[in-house]
């Protein structure tokens, strides 16, 4: 089933043109320039946003160092925009991320886990990262 909504991105203080390409399952959003990367949204992550979002509300996704990997994925419910930000997705089932932290996740999908004993949100996909610890909290970046 083809997600069929427009999705955007919005470099806050910058004026990017943004080209929307629609694949079976997720939707890929791309700056032209390849200057601000893309990030995937997984149908399940975005059915996910739009129960526990509302029009101010949004997934932050952070990359920081530490965990088993050395970096490792924070994963918030956030209502300020900064201007470093980018925002991915619309209105109820927007994903924001830091233009630094996009450095370490370009290319990758974000996609909402649903287990017997756990759910969350997560980064599948990663082409940046290596390895990852067993649980999938946190990577350790490739060096090329």
């Amino acid at each position: 089933m083809a997600l069929h909504r427009s999705l955007q991105l919005v470099k806050l203080a910058r004026d990017p043109l943004v080209l929307l390409r629609v694949s079976s399952y997720f939707s890929t959003i791309e700056s032209p320039s390849k200057q601000l990367g893309h990030l995937k949204i997984s149908e399940p992550c975005v059915k996910r946003l739009k129960e526990i979002c509302d029009e101010k509300s949004f997934l932050r996704i952070t990359i920081e160092g530490g965990g088993c990997s050395g970096f490792q994925y924070k994963f918030d419910i956030d209502d300020k925009i900064l201007p470093e930000d980018l925002i991915f997705g619309e209105q109820n089932a927007r994903v924001v991320i830091d233009d630094t932290s996009l450095e370490y996740v370009d290319g990758s999908t974000i996609d909402f886990h649903t287990e017997l004993i756990r759910s969350g949100f997560r980064i599948i996909n990663n082409p940046k990262a290596e390895q990852g610890c067993s649980c999938g909290a946190s990577f350790s970046i490739k060096i090329d």
